[in-house]
């Protein structure tokens, strides 16, 4: 196993980490900053208030994004499989 291919490996990784967690995270954050923004209009100062629409949210954005979400794994599974036959080399 080289250098380069491990830090290919480790690289991917990475980016399949961060594509397959953005969804959810950008639905959990648009939705904490306007329940935020809707605390300060009414100055309601609940911190469990926030908590249900947020696992709502992402909840919502799993079913959204699942399909995209098992069809990325699946293809970054295939990648890391075809790289055992080349590390076998």
């Amino acid at each position: 196993m080289t250098p380069e291919l491990v830090v290919q490996l480790a690289r991917r990784s990475f980016e399949a980490t961060l594509l397959l967690s953005a969804p959810l995270l950008i639905f959990s954050l648009v939705i904490g900053l306007l329940i935020s923004i809707f605390q300060a209009v009414t100055s309601i100062n609940e911190a469990t208030l926030a908590f249900a629409p947020k696992i709502i949210a992402v909840m919502v954005a799993m079913i959204i994004f699942f399909p995209w979400m098992m069809t990325y794994m699946s293809d970054f599974t295939r990648e890391i499989y075809s790289f055992i036959e080349t590390m076998r080399r």
